[in-house]
């Protein structure tokens, strides 16, 4: 019998067997927390982030104490993470705080939020008058030649430039590092701070965060709205293990139950927010 036809026929015996048969879920002596160790604004060990903000709410509601396991944000996390079981021990952690909608290797809840890439830059720059994308690409086309835009490579950031002919404007960043010591916040903390380059354009709560924390030169976000061939909003979402549905439904009821709390705690990290506009409209 091959592997697929013997997890068949155990999944029919476990649903075959009467309710008071089946293995309850454990009780709860903490809210587990899957995290980056080092990635604001959404997760640190210091537990300075949205999500550790988000995750102290639900622990409060819950009335747990919050705990974290800990690994870098790169390759495999879910595996390492909210996967991750050795032989007779439990899981480190049991839900990841944010991840977008749609994404495959978890239970994604309802979304919590949604948000749009967006570009930085430095005021008395040119760009003051800037306040959309299309405000940005109606720039004097000379200036926009010379202009160095951080971004990370293989983000809509470099679909947007391609299609507008800006390529050799792009300055790239690798989107993974070996370094634990690399952060998403250092394209703008770090190199737009300092004039090395004139813009950044990344994910939204990045550029709030961090343009927030700069205080000088000061520095302007603008969102960003998608457009035929060029997702810069997204819907964010959190994740927990498939086959948990109470567990699920129970973060949902939280979701929903502490909206105001979580909203908050966005609006004071400086999250862009945006609505169903931004989505890229039908040509």
């Amino acid at each position: 019998m091959t592997l697929i036809r013997i997890a068949a026929l155990c999944a029919a015996m476990v649903w075959a067997m009467p309710a008071a048969a089946q293995d309850a879920p454990p009780k709860r002596e903490a809210l587990r927390v899957c995290q980056d160790p080092n990635n604001l604004p959404f997760s640190n060990t210091s537990a300075q982030g949205i999500e550790n903000r988000i995750a102290e709410v639900f622990g409060k509601a819950l009335g747990l104490p919050v705990t974290y396991y800990s690994f870098p944000q790169r390759m495999n996390f879910i595996r390492n993470t909210l996967r991750y079981k050795l032989p007779g021990q439990d899981f480190p952690c049991d839900i990841v705080m944010g991840v977008p909608s749609g994404f495959d290797q978890v239970s994604v809840t309802k979304p919590y939020y949604r948000s749009t890439y967006a570009i930085v830059f430095a005021q008395g720059k040119g760009m003051d008058q800037v306040r959309s994308g299309q405000d940005f690409l109606q720039l004097d086309r000379a200036m926009l030649s010379k202009l160095r835009i951080g971004l990370y490579d293989r983000s809509p950031a470099s679909d947007w430039l391609s299609k507008h002919g800006l390529v050799d404007s792009g300055v790239p960043y690798p989107m993974m590092s070996a370094d634990p010591k690399q952060y998403p916040g250092e394209i703008i903390e770090r190199d737009l701070a300092a004039g090395k380059i004139d813009a950044a354009i990344v994910w939204g709560p990045i550029a709030g965060y961090f343009a927030k924390r700069v205080t000088s030169p000061a520095l302007t976000v603008v969102p960003l709205r998608s457009e035929p061939g060029v997702k810069f909003d997204y819907e964010m979402a959190m994740g927990v293990r498939y086959g948990e549905r109470e567990w699920k439904q129970q973060v949902e009821g939280l979701l929903e139950s502490r909206k105001a709390e979580i909203g908050a705690i966005l609006k004071e990290f400086g999250v862009p927010i945006v609505d169903e506009s931004y989505a890229a409209q039908k040509p």
